[in-house]
Parts: C-alpha cells; sequence; structure tokens
C-alpha cells in the first residue's frame, strides 16, 4: 500500500496537476474571462495591505524563481562556478531569508482576510482557502532548512530532489530516489504539486497576466502623430455666415 502511495505521489499525481494546471488556466480564460483578476480588497480597507502585499510578493516571486533554476539546472551546468554543497548554502541563506520575509507578508494578508470583517464578508472561500495553503506551504518549507542546513557538507538531499523533479521533467520519474529523503520534503513536494492542481480555480490565474505584461517591454514604440484638420481659406464653414450677410 505504502509503495502503491508513494508511486501515485511521485509518478502519477505531478502529471495530473501539470495537466489540470495547463488546461485548466486556458479553460477559464477561454470561458469566464470575467473572473480572471486579483479581486483586491485595497478600495475596502488599506491597512496592513501595503505591507504584506510587498512583503508577500517579493518573497513569492524569489522562491519561485529559487526553485525553478535552482532545482530544473542540470549539476553540470553551475559545477564549473560553485560546487553542490556551495550552492546549497546560498539556497538555504537566500531561501530563509525570502521565506522569512513572505511568511510575514502572508501572515499580515492573512489575518486580516479572516480577522477584518469587512474583508471576510467580500471574501470567497476559495481565497481564504488558498491563502492557508500558501501559508501552510510556507511552513514546511521553513521546516526543512535545519535538515538541509545538516546535509550542507555533501548537498545529498539538494542533488536528489534536483535529480527527480528533472526526471518529471523528461518524462523519466524515478520515486526510488526519495526514499531516504525526510517527510518534510515530500509533503512540500506533494503539498506545492497541489497548488498546481488548484490554480486554474483561485485568484492565483491572475499571476499569468503578470507574467504577460512583461511582453511589453518588448513592443516597439506606439507612434502618435496628431492630426490637423485642413480649413479652406475663403470659404465659410457650414453653418457660418459671411460678412456680407
Amino acid at each position: 500500500m505504502n509503495n502503491y502511495l508513494n508511486n501515485f505521489a511521485f509518478v502519477v499525481y505531478p502529471y495530473i496537476c501539470l495537466a489540470v494546471f495547463l488546461m485548466g488556466s486556458l479553460a477559464r480564460f477561454d470561458r469566464d474571462q470575467y473572473t480572471w483578476k486579483s479581486d483586491s480588497s485595497q478600495m475596502l480597507r488599506t491597512g496592513t495591505l501595503r505591507w504584506g502585499s510587498n512583503l508577500f510578493h517579493a518573497g513569492i516571486l524569489f522562491l519561485f524563481f529559487g526553485h525553478l533554476f535552482g532545482q530544473l539546472m542540470p549539476h553540470w551546468m553551475y559545477e564549473p562556478f560553485i560546487s553542490a554543497p556551495q550552492k546549497q548554502v546560498v539556497a538555504i541563506v537566500a531561501g530563509g531569508v525570502a521565506g522569512v520575509i513572505c511568511f510575514v507578508g502572508l501572515t499580515l494578508l492573512l489575518h486580516r482576510r479572516i480577522f477584518d470583517p469587512r474583508i471576510r464578508l467580500t471574501s470567497h472561500r476559495t481565497d481564504i482557502a488558498i491563502l492557508i495553503i500558501l501559508w501552510v506551504q510556507l511552513v514546511i518549507g521553513l521546516i526543512t532548512l535545519p535538515s538541509s542546513w545538516g546535509h550542507r557538507h555533501d548537498a545529498g538531499t539538494m542533488l536528489i530532489l534536483a535529480s527527480y523533479l528533472q526526471s518529471i521533467v523528461m518524462l523519466n520519474p524515478d520515486p526510488s530516489a526519495l526514499a531516504g529523503v525526510g517527510w518534510e520534503y515530500k509533503v512540500h513536494m506533494v503539498l506545492g504539486m497541489t497548488i498546481f492542481l488548484l490554480f486554474p480555480f483561485s485568484r492565483l490565474v491572475h499571476v499569468w497576466s503578470g507574467f504577460a505584461s512583461l511582453g511589453y517591454l518588448l513592443r516597439p514604440y506606439q507612434v502618435v502623430r496628431s492630426r490637423r484638420l485642413n480649413v479652406p481659406t475663403g470659404r465659410n464653414l457650414p453653418g457660418q455666415s459671411g460678412a456680407a450677410d
């Protein structure tokens, strides 16, 4: 039974989440574009929104791209410049700082969403649910830091996780590689996959718009020319009387 659950969680489940993530986002954009928004509550009450939102977005973006490039980049690409133990130390320190920043911001947003009566009344259940899931995922990620620090000299855990995630991308997953990995890493990965699964059904879809807006940086300048009216001289305009009138 444990072997079956392990194979489902780390072989089948990742592709289910990716399929729903991509196809669900496309379907929602095609069918429900009016719901494609972040549902900001800034107009109701600013309060801690500015601090919470800025800290959360700064931290989560750093963590997302850190996981994306740090885990999916093959070892041979960075080996000439930095060793695996050194890379793990950098990841622990930088990820820890970004994680704490994100945790503070997300906690402020979650507290505001739950305990502010005006915000609570206008919040969808999915809004609160996705914030709670992100908060739990962030806490588990911070829990993995002491264990990662303990393996900083050989970077064994980091290399195992990176190898597994790269095998998912290469469509050749190997769950047996995770046999010696701690429970916190496995829960962290499964919950991360679940966030991708829930992505199309939550307010997180506005992330696509954020990435799409980067396309404006590559667009050419829009040329705007003034259009002057050529008014004939020596002739009265319609509706005007001449001097002889």
